[in-house]
């Protein structure tokens, strides 16, 4: 949750070429230092809020740690600076070689920080077994329906939104960030907290299917991932080579298929 010390927004007066003078909500953002056993990994621009998930879920994504199941607790600590998640683990099961490769810089756009070499941008995680299809009016309808799910992104229009969906397009988990890394890495550690969610379904964004995004989703084992907007060429490579299904809102309302397979769709 969000600390008292650090709200998720604030007003603001601004002036609209519509309506005049008015109040507006500014998306805040904070330094949230993410550990293991009391020692610093990285330091994160975020949103103040769902920090127990944020530092699950990056530790899962960037594959610092294997399992949800081998987290113990989360130490949410606030200090005047910003906000300490402290990831309890058997120090046995952390990948120490993950956290030292990729120590990362986490300004709040950026995907790429903290990569030493290029070699590590070429990775990724194994290929995706073949998953359930997931149908163009199910993305259409988990599309429609994710703004409404965006309570914050309503009051400031400046954050993202990760959504997990079931394969007839309903949402059943969403989370917010200024990130979008930072949203998906959200909700990730939200449905693995504490075990390996078998449930199939797929992962809707508010943003751009960037690479980072695939490599995240593929991690979550996600049937699909669905933008608002499509792929780019590298995100495309990768999602080829991890056999994860992409698709985007396109014009007139359609649903527009960039994985190879599924051209037929």
């Amino acid at each position: 949750m969000a600390s008292p010390s650090f709200p998720v927004s604030r007003r603001a007066n601004v002036h609209s070429s519509a309506e005049g003078s008015r109040e507006w909500g500014i998306a805040e953002e904070v330094p949230v230092e993410i550990g293991f056993n009391g020692t610093a990994w990285t330091v994160m621009m975020a949103s103040p809020t769902d920090v127990e998930d944020l530092a699950i879920g990056l530790a899962l994504t960037e594959g610092a740690v294997a399992s949800g199941r081998d987290i113990k607790t989360v130490a949410i600590r606030q200090w005047p600076e910003g906000l300490t998640a402290d990831i309890r683990i058997a120090p046995d099961l952390v990948r120490s070689d993950r956290i030292h490769r990729r120590a990362l810089d986490g300004r709040t756009g950026c995907g790429l920080c903290g990569v030493e070499q290029l070699a590590d941008l070429h990775a990724p995680p194994s290929a995706l077994p073949p998953g359930p299809r997931v149908e163009a009016a199910a993305i259409r309808a988990a599309l429609d329906a994710l703004p409404g799910h965006q309570h914050l992104n309503r009051e400031t229009r400046s954050v993202h939104a990760a959504a997990w969906c079931r394969l007839d397009g309903e949402i059943i988990l969403v989370r917010e960030d200024i990130g979008r890394h930072n949203a998906l890495d959200k909700l990730a550690g939200a449905r693995l907290r504490g075990g390996e969610p078998d449930d199939a379904g797929f992962v809707v964004m508010s943003s751009r299917c960037s690479f980072e995004l695939v490599f995240k989703a593929a991690r979550m084992r996600a049937a699909l991932l669905a933008g608002q907007s499509a792929p780019t060429g590298l995100a495309l490579d990768l999602a080829t080579r991890l056999a994860l299904r992409v698709a985007a809102a396109g014009p007139d309302g359609a649903i527009v298929f960039f994985s190879p397979e599924s051209a037929d769709e």
